[in-house]
């Protein structure tokens, strides 16, 4: 199977800095960046389109803007790009979400997948009125995949659920194509739920060894229910012509990180209670020695960020190589982002896209160029 690549929105703002946010972390930023405007957002996806990525991630929390009215804006300034836009299912209706996807993809023209986010951390989802605890958290989250599911089958749904119910809940005009749901999670009740709804399981960006086990785990769960999920994962990439070069650049981002942020951020994230976000931690331990963590793998975004911690370093030759050696494991896409967002687009898309190519792992999607 030919390799799937995704690019990401910054819409929490961009920098040659690493911005910081999420899961539990404070909001970093230089005085150098670059506001999400709809203006520059639509740059960075006209650029990923034309270099070939297939679509763009956005984020979900309170630490950035809505990625459900920001993608639609967006998608009004490019033709083929998809969005895979994250969202939590606890804050809006199933039957509401069912709709809201199918109005987008016909107004964007099929260009709309769901990344499903359940929600790691309790007191953000406090504040959006959500008390569940992340146990219930996942079990509600298979309610919802439940209905929406049926939903865009056409079916009449009635669901009296542990947390959710809905009575002849129907949709007059199903989405065509109906979206790929992508579901990602390491806890014991994400998996169980992703084994069940996820057309793609997605990971952080782990040493292939422990990404080795996860796809093994959720292959078997989901082989129970019948069903064969694809692989993704998600990653932060430096890419250079030369692999002296590329290092060069994750020093100079690392320099940048300032001991009191580092601590603060640390701090912020050992209260998660995500499940990956305490493998993200267990990478680095919050040092600044031994962030190579495997081959061309460096954990030290992840000192500052919240989330994907971990980015492919090197060379172009040597970054493709990682692709594959992860695509051997099970990975068929990869969802990448690099900071500032724009320029690293051209990076991968001008320097490894064409190894990738050459090798046979990837194909210029139809009508590029």
């Amino acid at each position: 199977m030919a390799l799937t690549f995704h690019w990401f929105l910054p819409t929490n703002g961009d920098s040659r800095d690493v911005v910081g946010g999420g899961h539990g972390s404070p909001v970093t930023a230089s005085g150098r960046d670059r506001p999400p405007t709809v203006a520059y957002l639509g740059q960075i996806a006209r650029a990923a389109e034309s270099l070939g990525f297939t679509g763009a991630l956005t984020p979900t929390g309170a630490w950035c803007e809505d990625a459900w009215l920001t993608t639609a804006m967006v998608s009004q300034h490019t033709e083929r790009l998809k969005f895979l836009v994250a969202f939590r299912p606890g804050f809006v209706s199933p039957t509401l979400a069912a709709q809201m996807a199918a109005t987008f993809q016909r107004h964007s023209g099929g260009r709309l997948l769901l990344n499903v986010v359940t929600g790691g951390e309790s007191r953000e989802q406090r504040a959006y009125g959500d008390f569940l605890d992340k146990d219930a958290r996942y079990r509600r989250t298979g309610e919802f995949l439940t209905v929406v599911r049926q939903l865009w089958e056409g079916k009449t749904v009635d669901l009296h659920g542990e947390h959710l119910r809905v009575e002849g809940a129907e949709l007059t005009r199903p989405p065509d194509p109906v979206p790929e749901v992508y579901f990602g999670g390491s806890s014991p009740a994400a998996v169980e739920v992703a084994a069940r709804h996820a057309d793609v399981y997605l990971t952080w960006g782990e040493p292939p060894a422990q990404v080795a086990e996860k796809i093994a785990r959720v292959r078997a769960l989901a082989a129970r229910e019948g069903r064969t999920p694809r692989f993704g994962i998600r990653l932060h990439v430096i890419t250079r012509d030369t692999a002296g070069a590329a290092w060069a650049e994750a020093d100079r981002l690392l320099a940048g990180f300032d001991p009191e942020t580092v601590r603060s951020v640390q701090a912020g994230l050992a209260r998660s209670e995500s499940e990956g976000q305490r493998r993200m931690l267990a990478l680095h331990g919050g040092g600044r020695d031994g962030l190579e963590i495997h081959p061309n793998l460096w954990a030290g975004i992840g000192l500052v960020r919240g989330g994907a911690g971990t980015a492919l370093v090197g060379g172009h030759d040597e970054v493709a190589d990682r692709i594959a050696e992860y695509h051997a494991l099970g990975i068929d896409e990869f969802v990448l982002s690099g900071y500032p967002h724009l320029e690293e687009a051209y990076w991968f898309g001008e320097g490894v896209l064409p190894r990738l190519a050459a090798r046979g792992l990837w194909r210029p999607p139809p009508g590029l160029g």
